[in-house]
């Protein structure tokens, strides 16, 4: 589904990194998408959004999974 969506989807130089600066990283890539800080074990929407990437974060705020489009 992310071939559908227009522009950078997917950001693994970001795993490791701070939630709240690979948020802003993500959308100065593609500015098309609004990225989501989400910690790790919460619950989530299953639906796919083009405009969204979630980073999800442990408690320590370093993202945990690679930031995708969804």
């Amino acid at each position: 589904m992310a071939s559908e969506c227009r522009g950078k989807s997917s950001w693994p130089e970001l795993l490791g990194a701070q939630g709240v600066e690979a948020a802003a990283t993500v959308e100065r890539e593609n500015p098309l998408v609004n990225a989501q800080i989400v910690l790790e074990g919460s619950f989530v929407t299953a639906d796919f959004l083009c405009t969204r990437v979630r980073v999800w974060v442990n408690t320590r705020g370093t993202v945990t999974r690679v930031p995708t489009i969804g």
